[in-house]
């Protein structure tokens, strides 16, 4: 009987759970037997059921000193943390790395062919709009500039010397090709398709709903801005540090939740009329989320929308040059949006070739190929 194979499994940090944490979780579920390696974690950053699998490097001690708290004065040792750690010394036959910016350099770690799967090439750091609009003040913009360069310069050294590179979206995958000049696969990430369902016996609400973190890039203000336009009711579920730019530009209409637990998150999802996606997302799991729900999304026509929205069918995208033209025609969406055009069935059986049975089948094939 053949040996399995002896996979590591690479990711930049485990501090919180997002959506990178669950694409290691099913990495991790993937190859049962693999170890997952991480510069530093904490408790409330491993997804369930790994804590035993994590191993931390040298960067763990330093993490610990600062409290657990802010990582980012870290970040750009993880690079040297990850060449000199625990993989260093194994003995592999392939490593896969889930990347940001700055875990690509464990393959400097092994001899064993890798497999990079890209959530995105670091956008802060190749994208100077970006940058800008992620960070206000002089002292917050030059230390971004500073780590921008760190985390150009590891991609530029490492990229090439991945055996196989795998992006989360077809948008990923242009960026893959403009700033490394590599060629990928796209694997969409994992979507809890068995947590996210119809609710069969409770009809839609009379509003619309936005979720997630309230950061720069989500342009969740957008969502709000439109909804007052349109005059229609919206739910906003999420904080962070766009709230009061949110707030400012509320109506009547708009309520926040904040953070909410999970199930009372999914109820909201599942009784809206619609999900807004007003920002560019790398990929974008919580519109296959709604989807999977039974919701359909209307979302700008950038980034992983272009993967998941099918106009007409699963939902509609919206473009614009400009931030009023976006509102603007997020606005005229919701206001001329036909419920009846959608069908739930249809909605959660295109969310279900994002499952993650789909993601493993489709990770092992890539992983299969450089073996």
């Amino acid at each position: 009987m053949a040996m399995a194979p002896k996979i590591a499994i690479v990711h930049e940090r485990l501090t919180d759970v997002a959506g990178s944490e669950h694409v290691v979780a099913e990495l991790a579920t993937t190859w049962p037997g693999a170890e997952v390696h991480v510069p530093f974690a904490r408790a409330e950053g491993i997804p369930a059921g790994l804590a035993d699998r994590v191993r931390t490097g040298p960067l763990q001690r330093l993490y610990r000193v600062l409290g657990e708290k802010s990582y980012a004065p870290l970040l750009p040792l993880v690079p040297r943390a990850l060449r000199h750690g625990g993989l260093k010394d194994s003995e592999l036959d392939a490593a896969v790395i889930s990347h940001h910016a700055f875990a690509l350099a464990a393959v400097g770690a092994v001899d064993a062919p890798s497999v990079a799967y890209v959530h995105s090439p670091a956008r802060w750091a190749w994208d100077a709009q970006f940058r800008r609009d992620e960070a206000s003040g002089l002292p917050r913009s030059a230390a971004l500039r500073a780590l921008a360069a760190r985390a150009r310069a590891n991609e530029r050294r490492w990229a090439p010397r991945v055996t196989s590179v795998v992006a989360n979206s077809t948008a990923v995958r242009g960026r893959i090709r403009q700033w490394w000049d590599r060629e990928a696969t796209v694997v969409h990430p994992p979507v809890d398709t068995a947590y996210f369902t119809p609710d069969t016996e409770t009809g839609k609400g009379d509003y619309f709903i936005a979720v997630g973190r309230l950061v720069p890039y989500k342009q969740v203000p957008l969502a709000v801005a439109a909804a007052v336009e349109a005059g229609v009711r919206l739910i906003v579920v999420g904080d962070g540090r766009d709230m009061e730019r949110a707030r400012s530009m509320a109506g009547p209409g708009v309520e926040f939740r904040g953070r909410l637990p999970g199930a009372e998150m999914r109820d909201l999802v599942r009784g809206a009329r619609a999900l807004l996606m007003p920002g560019e997302e790398d990929f974008g799991i919580v519109p296959v989320e709604a989807m999977a729900c039974g919701t359909p999304v209307i979302a700008l026509g950038r980034g992983g929308a272009l993967d998941t929205v099918r106009p007409g069918e699963t939902g509609v995208l919206v473009d614009g040059g400009d931030e009023r033209e976006i509102v603007h025609n997020l606005a005229e969406a919701m206001r001329d949006f036909n419920d009846a055009q959608y069908s739930t069935g249809q909605l959660s059986s295109w969310a279900a070739t994002f499952s993650p049975a789909e993601f493993r089948r489709k990770m092992s094939a890539v992983v299969a190929g450089v073996l």
